[in-house]
């Protein structure tokens, strides 16, 4: 502009219109150039952006996928979702269109700086004396911001943590009434963000207006030492055109770093998130924790392996917990084509010695060996390939049956899948759903019972033709029916392979070849079933003298807020004032001008010296302004942001259960878009909103004075501001599409990364690292290939703004000229109606640059609010609804029909009609999948009838108070799940100051004390995600001595003793029967398989298709000899 304008000053008028007339040719031909180059460069530029956040998602997963189980343990698995979700979001941010932004400016501030020497050399030598002072200033806010973003995102990521632990075991959570703990927890992790945002909206404001000061500053020196050199010019070379040309090019480049300032900052906090997850990316190359071969094509086959398998002197102990020995110099050997049975206690080993088997950790000392070879010579994805295995607890994916059973396989066709169904009895049931194969399991099988779970964990593992054969408990989830035929199964699959079965119901290891008893690992016993029995006194007889049963009716079945006011008018003065300082800039400028126009020296010194101390004032002030302005937006949006991320964590938690059936409501997609979504809004309601602000206060202003001036250039310089208005609000719209649109692609992407970090262990012994990344990149090309269509047009919209401002100077030279010559408009004038038009161009501009991050905002500003107007059909943050003085514990299904929303072809209660009187021991029996957990979870509330009632003393049930119903109810489900939290705060979970004496006798109680003591913190020690650090056994019985604590008055037990061996289970048992009986007027509910434990029952009622066929009591359904009759016998030991 400096250029232009010292064309209009001492210029005689002949050659001022052919001045001025080739100065707009000029800008006509380089608003066309602008465009094209816009055009090209943002497209190009987003597309290779967007490709470059592709491969880095891709390759950071893949590095995560390598990674070893011992490095697993140690991390926590929220962070690694964190680097994938937020520091790759940073990333994208801050190397695409804001990134392309910093780089075009820096032709510009080299174009300005050769122009600036061209016109004069000595002056542009002094001013760049203040280059350094920027530069410096810039990498020291560059260095701050990166740390605070850094900080920022390892807080958020274990918020994340918290809501990925908390929506993936909500049941539990609400059983236990847990919200306003898991709220707690979520605010106490969320607080420390506040500041940290804080600090970065108070560096940015010193930084930004740093650099105001900076722009002011540059007049004042630039009009001072020009003077200064005009008087000492003998040859009065320089002149009042230059000065202005040189100072305005200055103001210019600092007017550029001012401006990208936002887009500094992105990169800044990009340059943080980057460096952990390249940090990560490049660990993929150490060894030590990584599993490189899993990547291996290369490799010796190994089909014809003969399958023996040997430990050797082995001893282990867990990275996670070195002081503690879980194997002592094991021993033993597994023959090919045999079955070996390993059993004992819970905790003594067993299951390690699985994990080792499978390489998830390599012993301290000892080694295994296949065939007399060391294991370790064996590529670790070969060897999985040829072992199958069916744990005690089957970790099944967020995707339909048919892709569950095929990741046994990945090329499996649909022939050999049903195959595999069939044998593990799955076929059926699977064929009885709406859906078929491709039904949808939920997330971690939710949606299946515990029986179906274990059946397609089943069929997945026979789907794969194995080598070997590990059985963790493989049928522990399946009734005496089931049960029965997948043993057969199993022992069809177990011929002419080398089989390890870990079993507590020691009828199915009755004819294995070999029997290892385990104790404090260690092997204590081994042989034949028939030789350890003739050994009198030991552990293996005593333990199955546990299990036998007498007669057929004593059958021992084993079972397994708003920011202030104030803030807002401290935000709002401050941008008014920043506003308000422009036309006060151009006007002070039009004075310095008109300084120069005095003959004599001292007098023109003085003039130009009064007017640049007004500059460096005006400069100060705003300095000032900005630092509250910034400080202020910086204060609102985090606390607006941490209020919205709260808000949201509480509505999520008061919709009902159905609402996480849905696949875009999984863990996994919540995480991602709780930590997206709030990060979008916090964009924009901190800095970046300030610069809007600022930008709209400007140009009201500039056409307030404007209009003063000369309301025909006003009018010139704001109608292209009205056009870009337009093209701004149209790319928002279709940029918030198109969030919308790839929010659900990235929520399945979100979805299957959540799931394969947090059961990285099945993924692992399924040998699917392959198959997993291709879903994944697949995913997240779907994303790529969505946006490449509109960056089209966004590349057209950003060369139009480009160009707009070529143009629209050029019209205004046009008019101004015009104007001139027909003296309606002095030079003063002109100079004053340019200042302020190229300011508000410029920050319009900047609207029209960060316009992606408005639609993102925007997008999820209306996902936030949908989901805060939601009303959920169970409102679990209810506090309406009546609390009963004197329960009896009465139960009644009155004609109750249920159907899963999920489900809704499928009935799983069909008129059903139980009624409980108080006091009474209730059984339900029956098949998997026959609506016998669905009970539970209607009298837990997780869902409400279809039709029918159901009544609590005699109550509808859903005009109870549902805190009052569930704090009134203990449940023990066959599936434990514990909180990443310690033994103590894990036992007193949902209760408020419990003595420690109350926790350890509940602990005693449920037969966990001993172990707890023996631990090196004992009931401080963290049982890590979901109780990984513990044994199946471990598990329930902390999860056991959590419902004895609370004392409940209807005891809810869903298979509770499932996970245990003979010797814990009798005593557990005896202890749930003492819980039953210490309060005579409880109310008891059990679902049991192994019927032995429900001999005693005042009611077993057998459900069959969602409803009783049979009722009474043992002995009753005994001389009926009906269904219970058939079920006791198919599992009598000989």
């Amino acid at each position: 502009m400096g250029v232009i304008l010292s064309s209009t000053l001492a210029t005689s008028m002949p050659l001022f219109r052919e001045k001025i007339m080739n100065m707009v040719y000029w800008l006509f031909i380089i608003g066309a150039v602008e465009f094209l180059a816009g055009l090209l460069e943002g497209f190009i530029w987003n597309i290779s952006a967007k490709r470059q956040t592709l491969r880095m998602r891709v390759s950071l997963f893949r590095s995560i996928l390598q990674r070893s189980i011992p490095y697993m343990d140690a991390k926590s698995a929220s962070q690694l979702n964190a680097k994938l979700f937020d520091n790759i979001e940073k990333i994208e941010k801050g190397i695409g269109f804001e990134f392309l932004i910093l780089m075009s400016t820096l032709p510009c501030i080299i174009g300005c700086l050769i122009v600036s020497f061209i016109v004069n050399w000595q002056l542009t030598l002094i001013m760049l004396c203040l280059i350094p002072l920027v530069i410096g200033s810039s990498f020291m806010f560059s260095q701050l911001t990166a740390k605070e973003a850094m900080n920022e995102l390892m807080i958020y990521s274990k918020a994340g943590q918290i809501v990925q632990e908390v929506f993936s075991s909500l049941r539990t959570i609400l059983s236990l009434n847990g919200n306003k703990f898991e709220q707690k927890r979520y605010d106490r992790e969320l607080y420390p963000t506040r500041w940290s945002s804080i600090r970065k909206g108070a560096v940015f404001g010193i930084y930004t207006g740093w650099l105001s000061l900076m722009t002011y500053l540059v007049y004042s020196v630039g009009f001072i030492f020009g003077s200064l050199l005009m008087s000492h010019k003998a040859d009065h070379t320089l002149d009042i055109s230059d000065i202005l040309a040189i100072v305005t090019l200055f103001a210019q480049c600092l007017k550029y770093f001012s401006s990208i300032g936002p887009f500094f900052q992105s990169f800044s906090e990009a340059r943080g998130a980057a460096a952990s997850v390249f940090r990560l990316i490049d660990e993929g190359n150490d060894a030590s924790i990584n599993e490189i071969d899993v990547w291996k094509e290369d490799t010796e086959a190994i089909d014809n392996i003969n399958g023996d398998i040997e430990f050797d002197n082995i001893t282990f102990s867990y990275p996670s917990r070195k002081d503690v020995p879980v194997l002592r110099n094991l021993s033993l050997i597994a023959r090919a084509g045999q079955t070996t049975a390993l059993v004992g206690s819970s905790g003594c080993g067993k299951s390690t010695c699985i994990s080792l088997f499978l390489r998830y950790y390599e012993p301290s000392s000892g080694r295994i060996m296949i065939d007399g070879r060391p294991i370790t010579d064996y590529n670790v994805k070969q060897l999985r390939q040829n072992i199958g295995v069916v744990s005690q607890e089957p970790i099944l994916f967020g995707m339909s049956i048919y892709e569950n059973i095929r990741f046994g396989k990945v090329n499996a066709t649909q022939a050999e899948i049903e195959q595999a169904a069939q044998e593990a009895n799955a076929h059926n049931f699977i064929m009885q759903l709406p859906d078929k194969y491709e039904a949808f399991v939920g997330e971690c099988g939710i949606q299946l019972s515990g029986g179906e779970k274990q059946r397609i964990a089943l069929a997945r593992a026979l789907n794969k033709q194995p080598t070997f054969l590990l059985l963790d408990e493989a049928t522990s989830a399946l009734d005496n029916v089931n049960e029965k035929i997948v043993q057969e199964a199993l022992d069809q699959a177990c011929k002419g392979r080398t089989t390890i079965v870990i079993a507590h119901r020691l009828t199915t290891i009755k004819n294995a070849h070999h029997i290892y008893v385990l104790d404090n690992g260690s092997v204590i016993e081994q042989g034949t079933h028939e030789t350890l029995m003739a050994k009198e006194g030991g552990k293996y007889q005593s333990m199955v003298k546990r299990q036998q049963m007498e007669r057929i009716n004593d059958d021992q079945d084993d079972m397994m807020s708003i920011p202030k006011a104030t803030e807002e008018d401290k935000k709002s003065i401050s941008c008014v004032l920043n506003g308000a300082a422009q036309p006060l800039f151009a006007f002070l400028l039009t004075k310095l001008v008109e300084a120069f126009k005095y003959c004599l020296t001292s007098e023109r010194h003085r003039h130009v010296l009064i007017t640049s101390l007004l500059f460096l004032l005006l400069g100060v002030l705003v300095w000032i302004l900005r630092f509250f302005q910034y400080t202020a937006f910086a204060i609102a949006g985090s606390k607006l942001t941490q209020r919205i991320r709260s808000k949201a964590f509480a509505c999520l938690l008061r919709q009902e259960v159905a609402y996480f059936d849905r696949p875009e409501n999984s863990s996994g997609a919540i995480c991602a878009r709780l930590s997206s979504d709030a990060s979008a809004v916090q964009e924009m309601t901190g800095t970046r909103l300030g610069i809007i602000c600022e930008a709209v206060a400007l140009s009201f202003f500039g056409i307030l004075f404007g209009c003063f001036v000369s309301w025909q250039l006003t009018l010139i310089v704001f109608a292209p501001l009205f056009f870009v208005f337009l093209i701004v609000y149209g790319e928002v719209s279709l940029r918030s599409w198109m969030t919308q649109q790839s929010g659900l692609i990235n929520g399945r992407a979100s979805m299957l990364v959540v799931e394969v970090v947090h059961n990285m262990r099945t993924v692992k012994q399924l040998s699917i690292e392959k198959e997993v990344l291709r879903q994944y990149s697949e995913l997240i090309h779907q994303v790529f290939m969505l946006f490449w269509k509109p960056s089209i047009l966004f590349s057209i919209i950003s060369g139009i703004c480009w160009a707009l401002d070529a143009y629209s100077s050029a019209f205004v030279y046009w008019c101004a000229l015009n104007l001139f010559e027909k003296n309606e408009l002095t030079a003063n004038d002109v100079i004053m109606v340019f200042a302020f038009a190229a300011f508000s161009m410029h920050s319009l501009g900047v609207i029209q640059m960060i316009s992606s991050s408005i639609a993102a905002s925007l997008s999820a500003a209306d996902t936030f609010f949908d989901l805060f107007d939601r009303k959920p059909i169970v409102d679990n943050a209810s506090t309406e609804g009546q609390e009963l003085v004197d329960f009896r514990g009465e139960i009644k299904f009155d004609q109750v029909k249920f159907i899963y929303p999920a489900r809704p072809t499928s009935v799983i209660l069909n008129k059903f009609q139980l009624n409980i009187k108080g006091s009474q021991c209730i059984a339900l029996v029956g098949t998997s999948g026959c609506g016998k957990s669905t009970i539970i979870q209607l009298l837990e509330r997780f869902y409400d009838v279809t039709s029918g009632q159901l009544l609590i003393d005699g109550i509808d049930i859903r005009r109870l108070n549902l805190h009052w119903i569930r704090s009134q109810f203990g449940l023990v489900s066959q599936e434990p799940i514990l909180f990443d939290l310690t033994i103590a705060e894990n036992i007193a979970y949902g209760l408020e100051n419990v003595p420690m004496e109350g926790i350890i006798n509940a602990a005693r109680k449920a037969n966990i004390h001993r172990f707890i003591e023996q631990l090196p913190q004992g009931y401080e020690t963290k049982v890590g995600l979901k109780g990984s650090f513990l044994s199946g056994g471990e598990k329930q019985r902390i999860a056991i001595a959590r419902v004895l604590l609370r004392q409940p008055k209807v005891l809810l037990l869903d298979e509770p003793t499932s996970a245990m061996d003979s010797h814990n289970e009798q005593i557990v048992q005896e202890a749930l029967e003492q819980a039953q009986t210490e309060d005579s007027s409880r109310t008891s509910l059990i679902i049991a398989h192994r019927l032995s434990t429900i001999c005693s029952c005042d009611l077993i009622c057998v459900l069959n298709r969602g409803h009783i066929v049979e009722s009474g009591t043992h002995t009753e359904l005994i001389q009926q000899r009906g269904t219970y009759y058939r079920m006791l016998a198919q599992n009598n030991l000989q």
